[in-house]
Parts: C-alpha cells; structure tokens; sequence
C-alpha cells in the first residue's frame, strides 16, 4: 500500500491519472470538534482491478503541497469518481477553492438506475461487485498517526472497489440514455454556492412554526452572530449554542446579562463573556430592524390549501411512475412537493428538467383532471379522459 507524503510523489500520480479516463477518490476527515473538516486522508485509484492506488497522507507528509491534485481536478479528460460526493467536494472547495471536472456521483447514478434512496457504498459493493467491505475502521480517528494497516485496507478499499461500480452504472446509463439525469443533479454540486455558507442566510436552515417577521428577525441576527463566532474560532455551530436555545432567545429577547441569566436552554459554552456580548447585540439588532428589512414569513405549509385525495393520488402516480423508470420515488420528488402540487403551487422541482418527462406532465395532467389512474393487476395505469 503507497502512502504519498511528498509533493513529487503527489504530482507523479497525478499525471499518470491526467492519462486515465477516470479516477476514483475518496477522503477520510474529522468534524466533530470544528466547524471546517480537517482533512486526514485522500485515496485514490486508477481503472483496472490491479491498477495503481495510493492514500495521499496530509498528516504524515505537512510540507506536501497538494496542487498537483488540484490540477487533476480542474483536468477536463479525465473524470472524477466519487460516492456520496457532497462533503468530500466541500473539503476541496474549501481547501484548495477548486470543484471536480468532470464529475461523477454513484449514489446519484446509483438512484437513477433503480437501486433505491440514498444507497449506501457497501450495498453496491455487495450487489454489483459481489465483494464485502470491512467497515470496521469506519469510526476510527483518523488524524492519529501511525496509521494502522486495518485503516490502511479499509481506506483504499472506498477507492478500489468503486471502480467496479463506476463501470457498471456508467454502462448502465449509457444503456438507458439516462447520463444527462446525472449530469443534471451533478451541477448542483459542482455550483460553489452549495459550498458558501452566509452567516446572513444562516436562518434559513433553522426550523421555527412562527411566522411572526419580528420573531424571524431576532432568529437571523442570533444566527448570523452564531455562525461568524463558529467560523472564525473553528468550532461547530453547536458549541456556541443550539437551535433550542437560539429559539428560546427569540421569543424572550434578553437585552442585559440579568435577562440572559435566566435562560434555560443556553449552555455554558454559551455564557462566555465574548458570546453574551454577541448573543445581546444580535438580539438588539432584529429588535432594531425596520419593518421593511425583516425576513419574509415562511411559507407554513400546515396553511396550505392542500387538497387531501389529490394529494393521495399523487403519491399513488409518483410510486407508479417510480416503478416504471426505476428510478427512486425520494429522487423524483419528495412528499413536500406532493403537497404543494395539491394545493395548486407549480414553483417545484418535480416539474423542472427530467422529472418533467418521468412524473411532472404527468402530475399536471392529474392535477387538471385530465387523467384518471387505474390498477390492472399489481399495476397502476394512467387513463386519459
């Protein structure tokens, strides 16, 4: 097993992939005590069952530069293979600002040719290659040097295998004329806006029932302070404090220390002296806040018009149709875009791009009472009327 941990050993892989159609990675990080990933480990592998793979070490080898894999990534003839690729993709980004082309996805390519929701890597192993992957290193921490040959193995293993897989959902998609389904959700993440987090649009991703604008203000100032504080000192957002209690400081909105003294749901970590100074000044300033600079209200969809049986029928189609094409009920359109289709909304993404041709038009057509469904044996069919 090669462990690269110099800039020259790094660069010479590299340009033997630059000469390959395509190349598997994969990455090995930490999170759980800081905001940024660190990265601990690469693994990368070329075509062929004894084709060369490598781990690149970071850790081992700290003068190395690594650029020439960056380069490979921006190298437009050879593609990128990777499994479950958002938060290897946002380790690149962040590191070295830079986003694979080509790119490929398997758990993408994976739901696209009918092996169901969110397909784990051992379950395509297993059922493609007909191998098994020792998980058993999974959890292990890997910023600890030396690491051990169990790590080692388990590593190269997300690499070696997945050229198997690549192979046979290439083929697959190819087969179908499916590759442009891919290539559409692939562009989601190679835009480097999925990989930008705005501390001003971090409370969108909070989860609150209020619809009330002033509520909503004090909630995005509290996450804004949140998220500044957690990138600039590299701690998760939870270290400075949860979603629960950034909710219960909305709703009593403290402007002294006396008043934050008597929060329930904040934590230690929370009361330091530079956080409590945030946490007031952000409540101040969505108190501040003019009317016409408060965030819209949430949609609350629990006040859509949402008629029920069409809603109902609309997840008999889209099982149906999911069926027909093989392609995962959860990729075509979640139960969230049901309800809204029900209660008249079009503004979806089930009605956009392919999902048009494999349910949307369908969807339309039933939403007008255009056509009807009927079951003949264990299928479902769609009648015009």
């Amino acid at each position: 097993m090669q462990t690269v941990t110099t800039t020259e050993e790094l660069a010479a892989f590299c340009q033997q992939a630059k000469e390959a159609p395509y190349v598997t990675i994969d990455t090995e990080f930490l999170r759980e005590r800081t905001y940024w990933a660190k990265l601990c480990l690469i693994q990368l592998a070329l075509p062929g069952k004894a084709g060369p793979a490598v781990l690149v070490d970071p850790i081992a080898g700290p003068d190395m530069s690594l650029e020439p894999l960056y380069d490979l990534m921006r190298h437009e003839k050879t593609i990128k293979v990777f499994h479950a690729a958002r938060q290897d993709l946002e380790i690149f980004f962040i590191e070295g600002g830079v986003l694979p082309s080509p790119l490929f996805d398997t758990q993408v390519a994976a739901m696209v040719c009918g092996f169901g929701e969110q397909v784990g890597y051992e379950t395509l192993v297993k059922r493609i290659i007909r191998e098994t992957v020792d998980k058993s290193s999974r959890f292990t921490d890997w910023s600890r040097r030396p690491l051990s040959d169990a790590q080692k193995s388990y590593a190269l293993a997300d690499v070696t295998h997945l050229r198997g897989v690549y192979e046979f959902l290439s083929a697959q998609l190819e087969r179908t004329g499916r590759q442009a389904w891919v290539e559409e959700e692939l562009a989601i993440l190679n835009d480097p806006a999925t990989y930008r987090v705005e501390p001003a649009d971090a409370w969108r991703r909070v989860k609150t029932r209020s619809s009330s604008a002033r509520f909503l203000g004090v909630v995005r100032e509290l996450a804004r302070f949140r998220e500044t504080y957690a990138q600039a000192h590299n701690i998760p957002r939870s270290r400075v404090y949860k979603d629960d209690a950034m909710l219960e400081l909305a709703s009593t909105r403290p402007t002294t220390q006396e008043d934050l003294g008597k929060s329930r749901l904040l934590l230690r970590e929370g009361r330091k002296p530079d956080i409590v100074e945030g946490i007031l000044a952000a409540v101040r300033a969505g108190l501040d806040a003019k009317p016409d600079d408060l965030p819209k209200p949430y949609d609350n969809r629990d006040d859509l018009q949402v008629n029920p049986a069409l809603a109902d029928l609309l997840r008999v189609l889209l099982k149906a149709k999911s069926e027909e094409s093989g392609v995962a009920q959860k990729l075509i359109a979640p139960t969230s875009d049901l309800d809204l289709l029900a209660a008249g909304q079009r503004d979806v993404a089930a009605l956009q791009g392919w999902r048009a041709e494999v349910f949307g038009q369908d969807a339309l057509r039933l939403c007008r009472g255009e056509v009807a469904l009927t079951a003949q044996g264990g299928a479902v069919r769609v009648v015009v009327l």
